[in-house]
Formats: C-alpha cells, structure tokens, sequence
C-alpha cells in the first residue's frame, strides 16, 4: 500500500497547516493510500552542524533527537508533503532544521528520498510564502524527487485559525494537490 506522509512543521498541531495538510491527505486516503501527519513544529530542534555523523552512521543523523524519528518515515513513504506557516517570508526553524538534516542523511543513506513524490504547503498571512515554498521544493528537487502542483500555489490566506476554512480557493487548491499526488503515485 501506498503511503503519504505530511509534516507539520507549525507550532500549532490544530492550525491552518494542520488543517491545509489534512484536506491533502483526506483526498489520499480516500485513493486507499495509507497517509499520516508528523508533528514536527514546536519540538525543540538543532540545525545541521556540518559534523558528518551521517556519513558514519547511515541512516541516522548524529544528533540525537526526534529527527531520527522522522527520518525513516520519510524513507519509507512514497510521498512527502511538507507544510508550514509563513515565518518572515520563510519556513519555521522546523522546517529548515528537517530539510537540512533529513536531506544530509538521505543523501548519505543511498538517495532513500530519490523518486519520491514531493509536496509542500504555505500558510500565510499576506505575503512571503512563495519563498517558502520555493525552499521546501528546493529541497525536494535537489533529493531527486518529482513535485506536483495544483491549480494555484499550494497556499492559504490563512493567519489566525479558522481562516484556512474560509479561504474557498486556499481549500480547493489542496484538494486538487491531493488529487495530483493521488495521480502520480499511481503512474509511478
């Protein structure tokens, strides 16, 4: 069984993100893929340190924390959607933290994220989420892996919670994403 893993890289584990990847993985779900929600944002966090653990120990990075949790999830789904909100036109120190290290020891661990489909989702108040976005798909083009669209940029005018479910084009643009993994995962 195919399966679709998202991760929310926003403190808030009931917000717009949570609530933006959930309608993603409704539709994947509903295909018979298997699908979660990783809890990443406001866990406490380190960034990539350059030490080169990765290399030594495939599979895990050196430091010792939940990342090495979440890294053989990744490994193991056939899709990865990635959310945040809009932090200063950026991704939460999360997000960052789990592009940095998640790729490092993929990419030291055979490319384990290579030709896996790849998605990322923005919450925003106004501004600032195509370069968030833009870093989370970086991110995935330079592991390999293969990047649907939607009808629109994969984000929601969604600042205060509850705004997600009023943004009707925000709603429809991740249920069309849901749509497109959907799709590539099964010509895959």
């Amino acid at each position: 069984m195919k399966k679709v893993l998202a991760v929310n890289g926003s403190p808030r584990a009931d917000g717009n993100t949570a609530h933006m990847l959930a309608a993603v993985l409704e539709v994947c779900g509903a295909a018979g893929f298997d699908t979660e929600i990783y809890q990443a944002g406001g866990r406490a966090v380190r960034g990539c340190v350059s030490c080169g653990g990765c290399q030594r120990h495939k599979g895990r990075c050196a430091i010792d924390d939940w990342m090495n949790e979440l890294y053989p999830k990744t490994a193991s789904a056939d899709a990865i959607v990635i959310g945040t909100p809009t932090y200063f036109a950026d991704l939460t120190p999360e997000v960052k933290a789990i592009i940095d290290r998640i790729g490092y020891v993929s990419r030291q661990d055979g490319m384990r994220l290579s030709r896996k489909v790849g998605a990322g989702v923005c919450a925003v108040r106004r501004a600032g989420s195509i370069h968030a976005l833009d870093s989370i798909n970086h991110f995935f083009l330079i592991n390999d892996m293969v990047v649907p669209g939607s009808y629109y940029w994969n984000m929601s005018l969604a600042r205060v919670p509850g705004d997600y479910e009023r943004d009707g084009e925000g709603a429809e643009t991740m249920r069309r994403l849901g749509e497109n993994i959907v799709w590539l995962l099964e010509k895959l």
